[in-house]
C-alpha cells in the first residue's frame, strides 16, 4: 500500500513537472497566451497548493511580458496612422482586459518563498476601447457604405453585408446599419428561377411535382441564393435553372417462381441399441439402452418474388439569363423497385430452414399501380435535386 502511495505521489509530482516546464517553454517561445490560460487553470483548481506555487510565478512572468509586447505593439499601430489597424488595436485592447479579468478573481496570489503578493500592474481600459471601438464603427460604417453605394457587382454588396454584420456585432444598433444590412442583403441575392418541364409521354403525379419543387422541404442554407418556384413579377431573375424529366420508363409486372427441394433427417423416437449380431445392448447395471431414431423428410418449397420497377431519367440545367449562355447541366436518374417474396409447400414442413418457414406466412400482394410506382421513385429524385442544388456554385 505505502508502495502504491509512494508511486502515485511520483506520478502527480512528474505530471505537475510536465506542466510547469510546458508552460515555461511557451514564455520562452513568445506564446504568453498560453501560458497565461496554463497557469490561470491551475491556480483556478487551487491557488494556494505548494505544488502551484511555480504557476504564480510563471503567471506574474507571462502577463508582464504580454501586456508590454501589446502595448508597443497598439503604440506602432498608432503612431502608422493608417485607419485600417483600428480593429487590431480594439482587438488588442479588447485581449488585455479580457486577461485581467480572468486574473482578478484569483488576487491576491501569495508568493510564498519571498514573502510578497505577485504583482499585476492592472489598467483600466475601458475609455480606450470605447475609443477605439468609435473610430473603428465610423471606418467599417464609411467603407461599408462607399460598397454598398458604388457596388458594381452583387459581391461587393456581400462584402458591404459582411463589414456591417461585423460593426453590428462590435456596435449593435450602430446609425441605420440595419436597414443598411438589410438593403446589402437583399441587393446581394442571388434569384434563381425554377421550372419543371415534362418531356415524358408520362403523367406526373401532382402530389410528387409539387414536392420536387417545394424546396422549402430541401433544407438549404445557402445565404445568397434564392430558388423560386413561383415566378414574382418584380424580381429580376439571374438564373434560370430547368428541371426537365426526358423518360419514365416502368418495367411489366412479374411474377418470378423458383423450387427449392429439401430434405433433413429429424428424430422420429427413440429405439433399442443392438450390436451386429441383433442383441439389445445393455449398460453395467444390466438397462437397455435407447439412442434417438431418425428420419428422412422432404419438402418441395415454391418461392414466388414479385418485381416491377420505375425509372425516372432527365437532366438539370442552368442558365445565366443576363448573357443567356448555358452554365452547367447535371444528368439526373432515380429508381424504384417493387420487390415483394412469398412462398407455399408440398411436402413435410419441418425439412425447411426457420427463415423458409417464415415465407410460407406471406401471400401475393396487389402491385402498386404505374403512379404510385412513379411516386416512389420520385423520392430518391428529390435527394438528388438537392445534392445537384448543394453542390452548384454560379460563380
Amino acid at each position: 500500500m505505502k508502495k502504491l502511495l509512494l508511486l502515485s505521489g511520483i506520478l502527480l509530482f512528474m505530471l505537475s513537472c510536465g506542466g510547469v516546464k510546458k508552460t515555461q517553454q511557451a514564455i520562452n517561445t513568445g506564446n504568453y497566451m498560453n501560458a497565461i490560460n496554463s497557469a490561470v487553470q491551475k491556480l483556478a483548481e487551487n491557488k494556494d497548493k505548494k505544488s502551484n506555487q511555480s504557476y504564480v510565478l510563471l503567471l506574474e512572468e507571462a502577463f508582464r511580458k504580454n501586456t508590454e509586447r501589446e502595448l508597443e505593439h497598439i503604440a506602432f499601430l498608432r503612431k502608422d496612422g493608417n485607419p485600417a489597424n483600428l480593429e487590431t488595436i480594439y482587438k488588442g485592447y479588447e485581449n488585455l482586459n479580457r486577461i485581467q479579468e480572468a486574473i482578478k478573481p484569483l488576487l491576491p496570489l501569495r508568493v510564498n518563498d519571498e514573502n510578497r503578493n505577485a504583482e499585476f500592474s492592472l489598467t483600466n481600459y475601458d475609455n480606450k476601447i470605447i475609443t477605439t471601438k468609435n473610430e473603428l464603427s465610423s471606418y467599417l460604417y464609411d467603407n461599408a457604405l462607399n460598397l454598398l453605394t458604388n457596388a458594381t457587382n452583387k459581391y461587393d454588396y456581400r462584402k458591404a453585408y459582411d463589414d456591417f454584420e461585423y460593426l453590428n456585432e462590435i456596435n449593435p444598433g450602430y446609425g441605420d446599419i440595419r436597414f443598411k444590412m438589410e438593403e446589402a442583403y437583399q441587393k446581394g441575392q442571388d434569384y434563381v428561377k425554377v421550372e419543371m418541364i415534362n418531356n415524358t409521354d408520362k403523367i406526373i403525379p401532382v402530389k410528387l411535382e409539387e414536392e420536387l419543387l417545394n424546396f422549402n422541404t430541401f433544407g438549404l442554407e445557402d445565404k445568397w441564393t434564392k430558388y423560386h418556384t413561383n415566378h414574382l413579377a418584380n424580381i429580376d431573375y439571374d438564373y434560370d435553372m430547368q428541371i426537365e424529366l426526358r423518360e419514365i420508363n416502368i418495367s411489366p409486372e412479374q411474377v418470378n417462381e423458383k423450387q427449392i427441394i429439401k430434405e433433413k433427417q429429424i428424430k422420429d423416437g427413440q429405439k433399442y441399441l443392438l450390436d451386429n449380431e441383433g442383441n439389445v445392448v445393455k449398460d453395467s447395471l444390466g438397462n437397455k439402452i435407447k439412442v434417438d431414431k431418425f428420419k428422412t423428410v422432404k419438402c418441395n418449397f415454391y418461392q414466388f418474388t414479385q418485381f416491377k420497377t420505375a425509372q425516372v431519367t432527365g437532366q438539370i440545367s442552368y442558365q445565366d439569363l443576363e448573357t443567356k449562355q448555358q452554365l452547367n447541366s447535371y444528368p439526373l436518374t432515380s429508381e424504384f423497385v417493387f420487390e415483394h417474396v412469398y412462398a407455399n409447400y408440398d411436402g413435410d414442413k419441418r425439412a425447411l430452414e426457420n427463415e423458409l418457414v417464415s415465407l410460407l406466412n406471406l401471400a401475393a400482394v396487389p402491385f402498386p399501380s404505374n403512379e404510385q410506382m412513379v411516386y416512389d421513385a420520385g423520392e430518391d429524385l428529390k435527394n438528388r435535386i438537392k445534392g445537384v442544388i448543394t453542390s452548384h456554385r454560379f460563380n
